[in-house]
């Protein structure tokens, strides 16, 4: 099967500019072997294949003991799983009718502190069957933490003794609080792996329990992502990983300080979401860092199509581009330029329409080619970015892997509830 396209305007960046961080790039490759926080590296050639099995029996399990499964938990311990979950599924997953949809509705708690949205969904889950999967590897979270004392209460209200067969925990393997619950209650659990970092563990339990239980092929999943360990092996410039990598330590050099992913497919908003904390948590540190957002085209080009065009130029785009869509719709009647044709023939015109607008006014923009929206590209893709990720933050003299800047608002938030 072919692989992920990259793809770059060459007018604004030269070769011999991206040469010229040959020796840097392998130095960084050289940090993935030895540094903290790497078990995703060989994730994908080297995980435990009976706890794989273990993952997709219990999937199962959840599928046939409720309606409802809510997932708990926040930042990287859910949103790659949602972002999965939104690309690959119906776009109307929950509001599908039950013999449709053949899985159960799947929602997301413990991702805010929003009293209204986590009582509205009690309200809509009260009268289902309800399984639990709680995601937090110390247990002492904020978010998930109270969202999982309010499920929790409403399980054991609901199906008394019985409510920890349906209560699912991915944890430390042996400390924390939730580990300690889990082994008391007889909870189903997962490992969090140690060595690796809440943003990089999609491919991991971490994501793959709720993803499995949507129904969506982890095993074809984790093949993609070893395809492209494979593919990206190499530490020459010939990988677009290092290409990447390299591109946007230049552009920043430059000034360009944002980088403004865009999606054309709304299937990936949520791919973008997880986008934005990958690359923000991992560079944003010691004053450093390319600020990543997000634009949903072609909707955001009626609203922010001017300020892309004409605005302060302190960005570049990077267009996250599916090739071959799920579905198509063809335009029988109205405006005569359309008449005829296709939706995506359209939206394809749309993409390259912008892109051609954009580099005319030296607007950088690198293009990332998804073959099609399948549990095979998602790995595939997952893996591409991460490294990237990585490779570029050590480029930026920052280690990737940790978020320090994020323990102060929770000390602050903590003085404030005592």
């Amino acid at each position: 099967m072919e692989g992920i396209g990259f793809k770059a305007n060459d007018t604004f960046i030269g070769k011999g500019e991206i040469n010229q961080y040959n020796e840097k790039i392998k130095s960084a490759y050289e940090r993935l072997e030895t540094d903290a926080y790497t078990g995703w590296v060989d994730y994908p050639v080297n995980y435990d294949e009976e706890v794989m099995q273990n993952i997709i029996e219990t999937a199962k399990k959840i599928q046939d003991q409720c309606e409802v499964f809510i997932v708990i938990g926040i930042g990287g311990s859910y949103i790659g799983a949602r972002a999965c979950i939104e690309m690959l599924s119906h776009s109307f997953y929950n509001i599908l009718d039950a013999k449709e949809r053949k899985m159960p509705q799947i929602f997301f708690a413990g991702h805010n502190i929003s009293g209204t949205y986590h009582k509205e969904l009690l309200d809509l889950v009260k009268d289902k069957d309800i399984s639990i999967c709680v995601i937090s590897k110390s247990g002492t979270t904020t978010e998930p933490s109270m969202a999982f004392s309010i499920f929790k209460e409403q399980l054991e209200k609901k199906y008394g003794n019985n409510a920890s067969d349906r209560i699912y925990a991915i944890t430390d393997k042996e400390k924390g609080i939730l580990r300690k619950e889990a082994d008391e209650k007889e909870y189903t659990s997962f490992i969090v792996p140690d060595d690796i970092g809440g943003r990089y563990s999609v491919l991991s339990p971490v994501g793959l329990l709720p993803i499995a239980v949507a129904g969506i092929d982890i095993e074809d999943m984790l093949e993609g992502a070893r395809k492209a360990y494979h593919q990206y092996l190499n530490e020459d410039l010939s990988n677009p990983c290092c290409q990447y990598a390299i591109m946007r330590n230049i552009l920043y050099k430059e000034g360009k300080i944002i980088e403004v992913f865009e999606a054309y497919e709304p299937k990936l908003q949520y791919f973008m979401e997880w986008l934005k904390q990958l690359f923000g948590e991992s560079e944003g540190k010691e004053g450093k860092g390319i600020y990543p957002t997000s634009l949903q085209m072609s909707t955001d080009l009626h609203s922010m199509g001017q300020f892309l065009q004409d605005g302060n130029q302190c960005f570049f785009e990077t267009v996250l581009n599916v090739v071959q869509p799920q579905n198509d719709l063809m335009i029988s009647d109205g405006d005569n330029k359309f008449k005829g044709r296709s939706m995506n023939e359209v939206n394809d015109k749309a993409v390259e329409g912008v892109r051609l607008a954009h580099v005319e006014d030296n607007i950088p923009n690198i293009r990332i080619d998804i073959p099609s929206l399948t549990p095979y590209y998602f790995g595939q893709l997952v893996y591409f970015f991460e490294k990237v990720c990585a490779l570029s933050g050590y480029l930026m003299d920052v280690f990737p892997f940790d978020q320090p800047g994020v323990e102060k608002y929770k000390e602050k938030m903590r003085q404030l509830l005592r």
